[in-house]
């Protein structure tokens, strides 16, 4: 017989989950300051042109939403492995 858990068992693992969370959220939080502020910033010292546009053009234009979609897909990507290590039904 498998011994029943402590009556805070479910609580850790609720905590944990959530550090986890909001661990994972302001990585990817810092990845997109950085894309839009820092990147951004910089890139008006870049001063050459691409395909007829300077450089911060296509930063703004085409880099950043990229990796914006890439953010959202780790972060769902990641989510939906931990809820499935936790057993959570809602996506089932």
């Amino acid at each position: 017989m498998n011994p029943r858990p402590g009556p805070d068992a479910g609580g850790a693992r609720r905590r944990r989950h959530w550090q986890r969370t909001r661990r994972l959220t302001l990585w990817l939080l810092g990845i997109w300051f950085g894309v839009t502020f820092v990147v951004a910033f910089f890139a008006r010292e870049l001063d050459f042109r691409l395909f007829g546009s300077p450089f911060s053009f296509w930063v703004a234009a085409q880099g950043a939403p990229i990796v914006y979609l890439v953010l959202v897909w780790v972060y769902a990507l990641v989510m939906d492995r931990r809820d499935d290590e936790r057993g959570d039904p809602a996506d089932d």
